[in-house]
Order: structure tokens, then sequence, then C-alpha cells
């Protein structure tokens, strides 16, 4: 057999001068060595020495500028602080308490009051001399019922109206449970919603027998003579219904409003819904004036007065919320809407017209009575044109 030429060829090899640190070119072309170092190999040396140097030592720049922003900051803080304190001490014209007062309390001109004409179905307006009225409430009207100054005497001296007094002492707007039972709550009869439902022809006599046989003694003076009068009384010939609760149900702590049942009977604004649906669809020739509570005091724990605006009872609201509620329900259902808590007896006022915490005295009387009047002739004695 023929020996292969190239068994004993030398095989081509690189060869590294380990003194001069290079690499010699082969038939393989320059080595990875020679690629990875391009330029001088001192130079990464020193970069790699300043790399350190900078971790041991930091930058002056990198101080600067952590220095300067916080100089920075405090410098804008300072006329931020400044510009405040100048404001301060340079706003508007220094006034003293006794400059500002010195010619009274002054007065609160705006108020919640929505004076509303009755309309036909073509929703034209109806102005009538209002010669028939029916009021519905409590004590703003039941007190001192036989006096010439008791509220719906003073009415119908003011308009020379008749009037029907149906108010009932003691009773509140919001009835204690949905279904009457007189075992729980016989006062519930007497709310607005079952008179008003009694003079729709509703036969309720049950309800009235077992709320005087449970409240005894209990039983409000004129119970009777308001439950016959509602049976009798033809609403075909009534013009005008006022209605006026005061601040019973918000010292009570009634339920106020239910948004998923808007005329559910146990709130303070549904009684009133459901009483205003009835009358509106059995008797759409009356016009309905809605008189909100006057100013009532909270009283404390301790028996002291305070402020209605600040005390809640039975965790609902205050006062104010109470008014402004049923100021709500009253516009829902395009009837008026007359405000006595910011536009008759409010805050300010309250020890002038009031006896007590919650009723009114004579002055307050004849002040309800007059805005009445002003109400129920707005349309038909020109007061709107005189505005």
């Amino acid at each position: 057999m023929k020996r292969d030429e190239h068994v004993n060829d030398i095989p081509d090899i690189e060869i590294v001068d380990l003194e001069n640190e290079t690499v010699q070119d082969t038939d393989f072309g320059k080595s990875d060595i020679s690629d990875d170092f391009e330029g001088n190999p001192d130079d990464e040396y020193e970069e790699n020495d300043r790399e350190e140097e900078e971790e041991e030592h930091p930058a002056p720049k990198g101080i600067r500028r952590f220095l300067n922003l916080h100089v920075l900051f405090a410098l804008v803080l300072l006329v931020v602080v400044g510009l405040l304190g100048y404001r301060i001490t340079h706003w508007g014209q220094r006034v003293s308490q006794s400059d500002i007062f010195k010619d009274g309390q002054g007065s609160y001109d705006d108020s919640w009051d929505s004076i509303l004409p009755l309309t036909d179905e073509n929703g034209k307006m109806i102005v009538n001399d209002a010669s028939n009225i029916v009021v519905f409430g409590n004590a703003p009207f039941a007190d001192d019922r036989g006096s010439s100054d008791n509220l719906a005497n003073l009415i119908a001296k003011e308009t020379g109206a008749t009037v029907y007094n149906c108010s009932i002492s003691g009773s509140y707007l919001a009835a204690q449970h949905t279904n009457f039972d007189s075992t729980l709550a016989p006062m519930d009869a007497y709310c607005l919603y079952w008179l008003v439902n009694l003079a729709a022809g509703v036969p309720l006599d049950g309800y009235y027998n077992d709320a005087a046989e449970a409240l005894g003694d209990k039983t409000p003076p004129e119970a009777e003579e308001v439950v016959n009068t509602l049976k009798t009384l033809d609403f075909n010939t009534i013009d005008t219904v006022a209605i006026m609760y005061d601040a019973t149900d918000y010292l009570m702590g009634n339920a106020m409003y239910n948004d998923d049942n808007p005329t559910d009977p146990t709130q303070f604004t549904g009684n009133l819904e459901a009483s205003l649906e009835v009358l509106q669809r059995l008797y759409p020739q009356i016009r309905i004036i809605v008189m909100s509570p006057t100013y009532a005091y909270a009283i404390d724990e301790d028996g002291n007065y305070v402020s209605s605006d600040i005390y809640i009872y039975n965790g609902r609201d205050v006062l104010s919320t109470y008014v402004i509620k049923e100021c709500y329900s009253s516009n829902l259902h395009s009837v008026s809407f007359m405000d006595n808590l910011y536009g008759s007896i409010t805050e300010d006022n309250a020890k002038e017209y009031l006896t007590d915490n919650l009723h009114l005295n004579v002055k307050g009387r004849k002040l309800i009575a007059k805005r009445f009047e002003y109400f129920l002739n707005y349309y038909s004695k020109g007061y709107a044109s005189q505005e």
C-alpha cells in the first residue's frame, strides 16, 4: 500500500510570542485575541482605574446638582410663603364686627318659595278668587283653636274665605307603620295620608274608632270634629287646600324619604306625595299650597335649646333637610311651596315669634297668615305684576 504523502506534514499552527504579546498571522488569519484588543491595552487599565476612583470619590458635579435643586426649592418656597403672607396682610380693608352690625343683624332674603298657579289639563292658568279653604296639619293650625288669634282664623280674616280647620294637635306627617295598627301607633290615624283618604270617601271609621279607644284620654280633643267634617264636607266645593306641619317629625326623628318608593306613607315626603296624588287625582280643581315648618330649636340631652342645623335625631338629618326635601316633593307635583324656614321664621328671628322651641306665638301666626294671603292671591290680585 502506498503511504499517504501528507502523513508527515507539519500542521499549520499559531505561534504566540509571549514576550511581545502578539500573535503571528497564519493561514487562518488574525486570532481572536488581536480582535479584542484594539488600540493600546494600557488605555483599558487606565479607564478601569478612573471608574474605581470615581466610586471612592464622587464627582463634584453631582454634588453641585444635588445642592442646586434643594437651594432652588427653598427659594421657591420662600417666595410662595412671602406672597401668601403679603396677600393675607393686604387683602381688602379690615372691618370690625361692630361696623358690620351697626345697622342691625340684617336679613336673609333667599328662600325656597315657589308660587305656582292652578292649571287645566292643557297647562293653561286658572285664576279664581279663593272662597273655600281646607287646612291640614298639626300645632300651627291646631293651637288655640277657638281663639280669634288661631292661625286658621287669622287666614280667614286675611282672605275673607271660609276656612275648614282639619288640623290635629299632636299629630305628625310620617306614619310610623305602613298599615294602620292602633295597638302599635294609634296616632297614625291622624297623619295626612289617612285624613285625605277619609276626605276622598274611603270608609275609615274603624281606624278612628280604634284610635280613640287606644288613646283614651289622650285622644286629640278636636279629633271627632275633624273626622266628621272630612266625612261630610263636599271637596268638590273646595278651591284651596293648605298643608302645614311643624318640626315635630324632625324632633321625633321620623324617616324623611325613600327614593325607591316616593309615596311611602312612613316617610315625611312620602306621606306628603301620596296625599298630593290622592287630592290631585280626585279633585283637580283644588289649588294646593304646602307650607314648610318654621324654624324650631332642637333640644339636646341636657334639655338645652340648640341649633336644629347641627343636631340630628334618630340618625336622620337636620331640620333644613326636611324642608328642602319637602320643597322638592312639592315641585314634583307642581304645587306651591311656602318656605317658612328661610322666608318667615328663621334661626335669626325665632325668639321673636316662638313661645318655646317649637310653637308659634300670636305674632308668629300673624306673620304666617300674611304670607299665606300673598301666596293665595298672588295671581288673582296682581301681586305677580308688582314684582
